[in-house]
């Protein structure tokens, strides 16, 4: 079996020099207890969680009322309190079927904890050693504390709502996105799984971009990523997933805009992109440019639409060095702002 992502790989440089690869299951532990693990700078103020500094210690006798909100193949998330704050945490179980794609998982979440951004959802704290009252049947392999951003997210609103979604309100949660993704790739991480689902709603109606078991770090201000037999970049979700990686090419920042492409498909039109076998539209979106239709939606037809088909036809383009850059996807979102 491969062995687990180095720490390098996952981290900002000015963490990895004074880890300890010695102790437990993972290559960031150190003390097995019910505190420490990652050896990142803790802070706690005035008994607040910090704002700026994510930690590595989850305080487990502070959490409070845990709330079940969602599972998936790799772990669940529970709204919670915690120091005052409403929390969510996330537990990461050891998939039976595939246990070097949880590690995977729970490392890539770790690729986004040192950034803050309006459009991020933040991390609080992680861990790799949770207590037994705490853990899945013992199945954890990490736990994530992060900001509660949202009971809902866009792929509950799009799909399951009844409010109506107006030209002013899918183009600010574009540009939310979009703004986000800006940040993410200034910072070269790529999130690699964006879509409805992945973008929570928060209560002052501002989107969220969440889940980053799917990223990839890149070379401090590089471009590409070096593809790595360890690194499963085949992860995702396959509606949204770039042509160049079902090919298995290296990853660039631009594969997370044609994933916006088809979110902001979804968004305007509240439809799903594509219909029949998983395999057909895998084989037809390399090999026939298979896209999202951008005839059927009266939406894309008005002036506005116009402009928008112009926008996602660039988007999710199959020639991923012709797809804009995020910066470049913001100022277009914009504009398009200004005329609706």
């Amino acid at each position: 079996m491969p062995s687990p992502i180095p720490p390098t790989r996952l981290l900002p440089k000015d963490l990895y020099p004074s880890l300890d690869t010695g102790a437990c299951s993972s290559p960031l532990s150190k003390h097995c207890s019910h505190g420490s693990t990652l050896q990142v700078p803790a802070q706690r103020l005035h008994g607040k969680v910090a704002n700026r500094l994510w930690s590595s210690v989850i305080h487990w006798e502070e959490l409070r009322w845990l709330q079940p909100v969602g599972s998936g193949g790799f772990g669940s998330v529970y709204k919670a309190g915690y120091l005052g704050e409403t929390v969510a945490l996330k537990k990461v179980k050891t998939c039976t079927k595939n246990r070097l794609a949880s590690r995977q998982s729970f490392w890539a979440e770790l690729n986004a904890a040192h950034l803050r951004h309006r459009n991020i959802v933040r991390v609080i704290a992680a861990t790799t050693c949770v207590p037994a009252e705490f853990a899945d049947e013992g199945r954890s392999i990490g736990a994530i504390l992060m900001g509660f951003a949202g009971d809902r997210n866009l792929q509950q609103l799009i799909y399951c709502g009844t409010e109506q979604l107006s030209e002013e309100r899918w183009l600010r949660y574009a540009a939310d996105i979009a703004h986000g993704l800006r940040f993410l790739h200034a910072n070269d991480v790529v999130h690699l799984d964006i879509k409805p689902a992945n973008v929570l709603v928060s209560n002052e109606d501002v989107c969220k971009i969440v889940d980053f078991g799917c990223s990839v770090k890149l070379e401090r201000g590089g471009e590409t990523s070096v593809i790595n037999p360890n690194l499963n970049h085949m992860g995702g979700t396959y509606t949204h997933r770039a042509p160049e990686l079902l090919k298995g090419e290296a990853v660039t920042a631009k594969a997370d805009i044609f994933s916006f492409a088809i979110t902001l498909w979804q968004l305007i039109t509240r439809d799903h992109p594509y219909t029949g076998d998983k395999q057909h539209v895998l084989y037809a979106v390399v090999a026939q440019d298979l896209r999202p239709p951008l005839s059927h939606c009266q939406l894309l037809l008005a002036e506005l639409g116009r402009r928008c088909r112009t926008l996602l036809s660039h988007c999710w383009t199959g020639d991923a060095r012709c797809r804009p850059s995020a910066q470049e996807l913001v100022l277009h979102l914009e504009q398009l702002k200004s005329h609706s």
